[in-house]
């Protein structure tokens, strides 16, 4: 592959090539790091260690929280190491490779939300069937559908990438290796290549997100019957789900859903859903939902109580 492309490694412009900038973003994307980390394993323990784990919705968050951990860590490390360093450099089968992971759990990330969508709208418009839809094996199914989907939708993207010759420039324009910039630098047309992209992520997530949005709209037609206390209830499970669906599909929608072009605002908004989002969600998901909170508490303090108690 590497004899046909005459190409064997990328050169990533990345962000800035501001040194100051450099290392101020260095600075603030370690912070988002350790947050990332930090926040989402404090939801999966928190989670696993008491009885959320036997709830639908939350076994689908600790889900969520570990996709999170893989997702942006096919990005993040990458990108601050290159910040420190003067030129940042990438081999052509690393760059595939982060092509293929980066879309495979961005993937999965997509298909848990929408599996947690429809929990929430199985929860407030059939209560009553609620326990019997939502059990354990479509719980499962769901997370078998979910990493499928993030297969079958990276693996397509791979395919279309693979085969595409580089003879140079070997410039990307972006801090990680993604279909756009890469349809950019090969050395032949590759104007059909990009509608199957828009179909495959561009359209992808479009339809995804008219569908959840029209799962929460059907949502709220359904609790107008509710008592103001379940109402309250009921909206704030589902407003956290929300901000986290738009913060996450609005940039993607933005850069897949138009001709393979790139634009300087691409790397901006593609910040948003590989590191922003992955940071804010387990904020979103513990300031707002009680639950979560009084989970978090009694985990965390038992186990200061318990070392406590060793030490005396």
């Amino acid at each position: 592959m590497e004899n046909r492309n005459n190409v064997s490694e990328f050169f990533l412009l990345g962000l800035s090539q501001n040194k100051t900038v450099q290392i101020l973003c260095f600075l603030f994307f370690l912070l988002c790091y350790l947050a990332i980390w930090l926040g989402n394993l404090l939801i999966m323990i928190s989670i696993t260690c008491s009885q959320l784990i036997n709830q639908p919705m939350y076994l689908l968050l600790s889900y969520l929280a570990l996709s999170d951990l893989f997702y942006t860590s096919t990005v993040t490390p990458k990108l601050m190491t290159d910040l420190l360093t003067e030129r940042s450099i990438i081999s052509y089968k690393n760059c595939m490779t982060q092509l293929f992971t980066t879309h495979f759990f961005g993937g999965i990330e997509v298909f848990i939300l929408t599996g947690m969508a429809y929990d929430r709208y199985v929860a407030i418009c059939k209560p009553l069937h609620y326990a019997i839809i939502m059990n354990q094996q479509r719980c499962n199914t769901i997370l078998i559908a979910s990493c499928a989907g993030g297969f079958l939708h990276s693996f397509g993207l791979f395919l279309l990438t693979i085969f595409l010759p580089f003879c140079g420039p070997n410039e990307i324009d972006h801090y990680f290796c993604d279909v756009y910039p890469l349809l950019k630098l090969a050395c032949m047309d590759t104007h059909k290549i990009g509608f199957l992209v828009i179909a495959n992520s561009g359209l992808m997530g479009l339809v995804i997100f008219l569908v959840l949005m029209t799962s929460y709209i059907m949502i709220l037609h359904n609790v107008r019957a509710y008592s103001s206390e379940s109402r309250r209830k009921a909206l704030s499970t589902c407003s956290s789900h929300v901000t986290v669906v738009i913060l996450f599909f609005a940039p993607v929608v933005f850069i897949y859903i138009r001709p393979a072009t790139t634009l300087p605002e691409d790397k901006v908004f593609t910040l948003f859903y590989t590191i922003i989002v992955p940071m804010l969600n387990p904020l979103i998901y513990t300031l707002r939902n009680m639950e979560m909170k009084n989970a978090i508490r009694k985990v965390w303090c038992n186990q200061l109580f318990l070392k406590r108690k060793q030490i005396i």
